[in-house]
């Protein structure tokens, strides 16, 4: 008797966060698997016709796919990202300011972050940081061509295939093959061109290739004054399918081969000479716009784990590590032999609430990804939000299918509080 009289003022003072998460979780959840069992408008019964709708639905079933990538990808990525940020940042000075500076992401929302990196991953070099770094790094290793773009002055005798030029006709040794181009804009021209000269006869084949266009006019396929020579155009000479002799045009577009003899031969200006620069990749495309998304996720949760893992390390005894040195054990083995397994709990954690998070992953996706790619990035909680606008029953059934697939991890980490706490 006295022990019931001693409860009651805590049953009172529990009643209004009973109230309260009655109210505001427990009657949504289960008001959310009444309307799953209901039609569009709530009212009508339909069994698991959502629950059988969620899993035919193409979209819905991408979006589960989605969502498994995002399971198996971000959560590992971010941990493995902050456990190497955290290592790290114990080795420079100001440690203390590093931290800060990269948990800073943290700070802002996924939409502020979705709009900036819209931005960071715009298709154009010009505006998109990284496609600009991409298309710096491939032009490092693969020049771009020098006259993209150029095209053959129709009615010269010169005929285009596979991107690029040749003559129509073979020519023999002793003949100057005329090569003009069109589409090459005067200040986009090298600054090593000089005006191209008349054509002039000499032994082999020899040519001129030029940008037949001056502000002036000018007569087609003739050299007029004022026109520039080509430099660097690469030249190959063909003879019955084989290329025979490659070489490139001097600084006022003119070629010759003096080796040559005979005749039954081709010139041909190589596609290397015209083709497109490297834009870059198409970021926010359907084929990369979901690891694009989880790049994101990862450069504003990473800050996230490196705090827990670097509280988790602080807590390691120094005389374990000092030990392990001892012992002769390099950085990289007291990492992975020391480090990781004392702070074990600490990773499942960090591993586990990252798995939850992603399930929400919403805001995301929907500033992030451009419409057309919207169905191929699509994610459950997305199409949980589409849905309530015009379907409820659908809606709710996804709500109860997130709630489902967060729920081990929840689970989980009540077990770990309260295996801690005894």
């Amino acid at each position: 008797m006295a022990r019931t009289a001693r409860s009651w003022p805590a049953a009172w003072f529990l009643a209004p966060a009973v109230l309260l998460v009655g109210a505001l979780v427990l009657y949504p959840i289960g008001q959310t698997v009444w309307w799953s069992f209901h039609d569009a408008t709530g009212r009508g019964a339909v069994g698991g016709a959502n629950y059988a709708d969620v899993v035919t639905t193409p979209r819905i079933r991408q979006a589960l796919f989605n969502n498994a990538v995002w399971i198996l990808v971000a959560p590992n990525l971010v941990t493995a990202a902050g456990l190497l940020v955290a290592v790290l940042a114990q080795r420079v000075r100001r440690a203390a300011a590093v931290r800060v500076v990269l948990f800073m992401p943290m700070a802002i929302s996924l939409v502020s972050a979705g709009i900036t990196f819209r931005l960071v991953y715009d298709e154009s070099p010009d505006r998109g940081v990284v496609n600009a770094v991409v298309v710096g790094v491939h032009d490092a290793f693969v020049p771009p061509a020098p006259y993209p773009g150029a095209r053959a002055r129709d009615g010269q005798g010169l005929v285009a295939g596979g991107g690029a030029v040749q003559t129509g006709r073979t020519v023999a040794a002793g003949e100057t093959v005329l090569l003009p181009l069109l589409g090459l804009e005067p200040d986009r021209l090298p600054p090593t061109a000089r005006p191209a000269p008349a054509p002039a006869p000499g032994a082999g084949i020899g040519g001129v290739v030029w940008s037949d266009f001056t502000a002036a006019g000018g007569r087609p396929g003739v050299i007029d004054p004022g026109e520039l020579g080509l430099p660097q155009v690469e030249v190959e000479i063909l003879r019955d399918g084989a290329v025979v002799a490659r070489t490139r045009t001097a600084g006022d577009g003119t070629f010759r081969l003096p080796q040559l003899t005979g005749q039954g031969y081709v010139v041909r200006l190589t596609a290397a000479n015209f083709t497109e620069p490297f834009a870059g990749l198409t970021w926010l495309g359907p084929a990369l716009v979901t690891p694009a998304m989880i790049g994101v996720y990862i450069w504003v949760w990473a800050g996230f784990a490196m705090v827990l893992i670097s509280v988790g390390s602080a807590a390691i005894p120094k005389e374990t590590v000092e030990a392990a040195r001892v012992d002769g054990a390099g950085d990289w083995q007291i990492l992975r032999k020391v480090t990781v397994p004392l702070m074990r709990p600490v990773i499942v954690l960090v591993l586990l609430t990252l798995t939850v998070n992603v399930l929400k992953v919403f805001d995301l996706v929907l500033v992030v990804a451009p419409e057309s790619a919207q169905g191929p990035a699509s994610v459950l909680a997305l199409e949980m939000w589409r849905s309530s606008f015009g379907d409820i029953g659908r809606a709710s059934a996804l709500g109860v299918l997130l709630l489902v697939l967060a729920l081990p991890g929840v689970l989980f980490n009540v077990h770990r509080l309260r295996r801690s706490e005894r």
